[in-house]
């Protein structure tokens, strides 16, 4: 019971997205308790099963947080000389984690909307939105803990759902309702990656006439890397095709 209420309450202050996720394990440790306190084979398969999704889940979201960060290195805040002293501490980390407050996805949505899509998707997962993933988790405990008498603590784990829904429903605010606080940076302009393309079929040692073809690689030509994009890609899938393929 503390866990859902500490964790669901406390992440409605954070303005950390990291702490708000650390504050977000706590509430969801409470499900996987609750799984354990009923102690019936319903109930240890839905532990089984929560445990699995939420791992799913929680690894695409701090995937896609650092996917966000590498993003950011093309850009800057249009806001710079507004930023206030709370939030200058950012820049002490910006080695560590480009992406350290809620505000700086502000508007994410207009810089790379597959990312943001993907991260709302997750963010649904957590909440327990149907028909992703993360909602049938919650479902089957709530299902195990009503079977067995278990009403109140029903009660308090779907009250605290409710109030956890409000700090990750902001995160979806922040990324698509408002306009974005970064623009290109300037010095980008002058960068001018030149590479050559060789064709396999002609790349031979015997063949030495090879065409080669000069391509210009512009900031706007940088995309995510194919690690990061297969990782989320495949992951967010998971979460929204769970529904069709249950059985896998």
């Amino acid at each position: 019971m503390f866990s859902l209420i500490i964790g669901s309450v406390l992440g409605l202050t954070q303005f950390r997205i990291k702490r708000l996720f650390a504050y977000s394990t706590i509430s969801h440790v409470g499900f996987i308790l609750l799984a354990l306190s009923v102690n019936s084979s319903e109930s240890i398969q839905s532990y089984l099963f929560y445990i699995l999704q939420y791992s799913l889940s929680n690894l695409n979201a701090f995937v896609i947080l650092v996917t966000i960060g590498y993003s950011f290195y093309l850009y800057t805040r249009n806001d710079r000389k507004q930023i206030s002293e709370d939030d200058k501490e950012i820049f002490i980390d910006r080695n560590n984690s480009p992406v350290q407050l809620i505000n700086q996805i502000k508007g994410y949505f207009h810089i790379n909307p597959f990312i943001s899509i993907s991260l709302a998707i997750t963010i649904f997962s957590f909440v327990g939105i149907p028909p992703i993933l993360g909602f049938f988790a919650k479902q089957m405990i709530l299902s195990a803990a009503l079977d067995n008498g278990f009403i109140f603590m029903s009660l308090i784990a779907i009250l605290t759902s409710v109030i956890g829904a409000a700090y990750y429903l902001n995160l979806i605010k922040q990324m698509f309702f408002y306009n974005s606080d970064y623009k290109l940076n300037t010095l980008t302009s002058s960068i001018n990656i030149v590479g050559y393309v060789i064709p396999t079929t002609l790349f031979s040692k015997k063949n030495k006439d090879v065409n080669e073809k000069l391509i210009n690689l512009k900031p706007e030509n940088i995309t995510v890397n194919s690690a990061l994009s297969s990782t989320i890609s495949v992951i967010t899938l998971l979460l929204v095709l769970f529904i069709y393929i249950p059985e896998e």
